[in-house]
This record gives C-alpha cells, sequence and structure tokens, in this order.
C-alpha cells in the first residue's frame, strides 16, 4: 500500500504539474461546504476536486452530488464537499482517496498508467472523439462500461469510476494561426505529458515543450514556447490568450478530454443496497450538472477570449482531416500493443 501511494503521489503529480485541465482559478481557497446534519447520519462521505474557484464546473458537479445524495438519502448521507481544500494537486487527491482521507475525489485517468493500467492512456488519444455527443455516446455507452471493468480489474477494486466527467475540447493557441499540421512545424508547443499525445505534435513537426501550467502565462508572453493548447476556459482563466503568443486561437478540437468521479471500489462494495442507489442517483445527477456547466462554458468563455482580442481560427476552417492522418496511426498503434482493438472500434462505431 505504501509503495502504491509513492507512485500515485509521483505521477499525479506530473499529471497536475502539465495537465492544466480543470484547473484553478487565481482565487481565494474557500472553505469546504457545509456538513449538514452528519451527527445523524448513517453515512457520512467527503468528496474533493482540485479547483479552487467556485465557478469551474467540478464545483457545480460536487455540489450537486451533495444536494441530491442527501435529498435521496432523506438526510441518512452526509456529504461535505472540498474545493481545493484538500489539494490542488490530483496526486494530493488521489492519495488520500488511497489513504480514506477521502471518499470520492475528480481526477484525470493519466495518473493510472504509473499503476499497471496503461490502458487508460487511450483517454490521451488525439482525435479519438469528434465532438462532444461522440464523447457522451462512447462513455455512457459500451465503451465507458469495458473502461470502467479494465479499471476496477487492474487496481485490484481500488478505483471505481462513478463518473465521466468533461473537461471541454483543448485547441491550440499560439502565435499564429494554425490550419493544419503544416502550420506548427517548427513551433514549440506546451502540451500534455502522455507520450501519445507528444508522438501527435512531433508528427505534426512541433516541439513537445514542457512548462508547468503555473509557469505558462510567463513562457508565453515571454516567447519561452510559441504556443500551447488547452481549453477555452482554462486559458481564458489564466489570460493566456492576452499574451503575444497565445493571441491566435486555433480550434482544432484535438481533445475531447475526460476526467473521472472516483470511488474506492473496496468501500463501495461494503454499503448496502440501500445506500449504493442513493450514491449511484447521485453521481449520476452531478455528472449531468458538470457536462452541462462544461459545455456552456465552453461558449462563454471562447465570447470573452474574442472580446478581448484573441483572433479565433473557426473549427470549420480548419483541415482536420490532415490532423486525423497523423492522429489514427498513433491510435492503432497504441490499441495494438496494449490490447485495446476492440474499445477502439467500440468507439469508431459509435454513432456520432
Amino acid at each position: 500500500m505504501k509503495k502504491m501511494i509513492s507512485v500515485l503521489a509521483a505521477a499525479g503529480m506530473a499529471i497536475s504539474l502539465l495537465a492544466g485541465c480543470g484547473g484553478s482559478a487565481p482565487a481565494a481557497q474557500p472553505e469546504a461546504a457545509a456538513d449538514t446534519g452528519s451527527a445523524n447520519a448513517e453515512l457520512t462521505l467527503i468528496i474533493a476536486s482540485n479547483a479552487t474557484d467556485p465557478t469551474n464546473p467540478y464545483s457545480y458537479g460536487l455540489d450537486k452530488f451533495k444536494e441530491v445524495a442527501e435529498e435521496v438519502s432523506g438526510g441518512k448521507i452526509a456529504v461535505t464537499v472540498h474545493k481545493g481544500t484538500l489539494g490542488e494537486n490530483e496526486s494530493e487527491l488521489v492519495e488520500k482517496l488511497t489513504m480514506g482521507a477521502a471518499d470520492m475525489v475528480v481526477s484525470s485517468p493519466g495518473f493510472m498508467t504509473a499503476i499497471g493500467v496503461p490502458e487508460i492512456d487511450i483517454f490521451s488519444l488525439e482525435y479519438l472523439f469528434d465532438s462532444f455527443d461522440h464523447w457522451e455516446a462512447s462513455v455512457d455507452g459500451d465503451f465507458g462500461s469495458a473502461m470502467k471493468d479494465i479499471v476496477q480489474e487492474k487496481t485490484g477494486n481500488q478505483f471505481k469510476i462513478m463518473g465521466y466527467w468533461s473537461a471541454s475540447v483543448r485547441d491550440v493557441y499560439a502565435k499564429q494561426a494554425v490550419t493544419g499540421p503544416q502550420d506548427l512545424k517548427g513551433l514549440s508547443i506546451r502540451t500534455q505529458s502522455a507520450v501519445v499525445q507528444q508522438d501527435f505534435f512531433k508528427n505534426c513537426g512541433a516541439i513537445p515543450t514542457t512548462v508547468a501550467w503555473g509557469e505558462l502565462y510567463q513562457a508565453l508572453q515571454q516567447g519561452v514556447v510559441d504556443g500551447a493548447e488547452n481549453d477555452y476556459t482554462n486559458l481564458t482563466l489564466k489570460e493566456h490568450h492576452k499574451t503575444p503568443n497565445g493571441k491566435y486561437i486555433s480550434e482544432t478540437h484535438h481533445d475531447y478530454t475526460t476526467r473521472l468521479f472516483l470511488m474506492d471500489g473496496s468501500k463501495y462494495d461494503r454499503l448496502t443496497d440501500e445506500q449504493k442507489e442513493w450514491i449511484d442517483t447521485a453521481s449520476k445527477a452531478a455528472q449531468e450538472e458538470e457536462r452541462e456547466i462544461t459545455y456552456r462554458m465552453f461558449e462563454e468563455s471562447k465570447q470573452k477570449a474574442i472580446e478581448e482580442g484573441a483572433v479565433v481560427t473557426e473549427h470549420a476552417d480548419i483541415d482536420i482531416d490532415a490532423f486525423k492522418a497523423i492522429a489514427i496511426p498513433i491510435q492503432d498503434s497504441f490499441a495494438e500493443a496494449n490490447g485495446m482493438t476492440e474499445q477502439l472500434e467500440m468507439i469508431r462505431n459509435t454513432a456520432k
């Protein structure tokens, strides 16, 4: 257990440092949500995300879980919500979940590669999904069910996926517009840490570069990197679009990003059937709320970026076929190497 915790902490720290997805706006750290009626509750739950900003979609999702869980249980469940107050790095949250100091957390999938679940990197493949609708149909269908089973089996039921949350869709933003792979040639682009993602940008001719999320504004401002990639909400929260090397946002839509709402599977299994039903109901409501807010904020953040001077190249003006021609062989190679061909075909065959 100690070894797993150490590996989780190291892996999660790297991902939190690099991903910059579902991140926090600079704000005062809020108190945890009030614990209502815990003295009379038969089950108390601590749930957490790394986002301190109360307007972040994660915050809405956690609040909805609390609201629904306490309502459907008639107060027999009491939920305490932590928005960054258990840690602003996902590594801290995953460690607390493993140790029993938190009951449910929001995390990116990538940390599981370090603990023996290489299959989870299927979520890191570029151009895996074509739209929010395609992403939803896939994770809510056979593919999502298969991944839940793989995660539970490969982690010894340490992690149970209670919901698939969205971290929006990622685009390239740089010192120039990008309409196809040729426009990335020679540009240093701050990317995520997954090997399959770095391979994609290398094959586009870019130079994948590592910069801590908290240092990226300065790197874009000073020309340390020529660009980066992230979703509208996160890049505008950090004002990357106001820098010379973040001004041109190109809607490549290369990554419809997945986040996991996790629970310790062994703890879930020890609950009564009634308690499981309450938690399942609240988890579904939280998932729906988080997605709705994410999609709304995509539109709002895009408009904000434009109003504040960003130059946007619309998705319709991007040579998506050229990007996919680079992405698909990487998908095929990953699937073959990790025994994930069947799961990849599930996604490709899902109605879009």
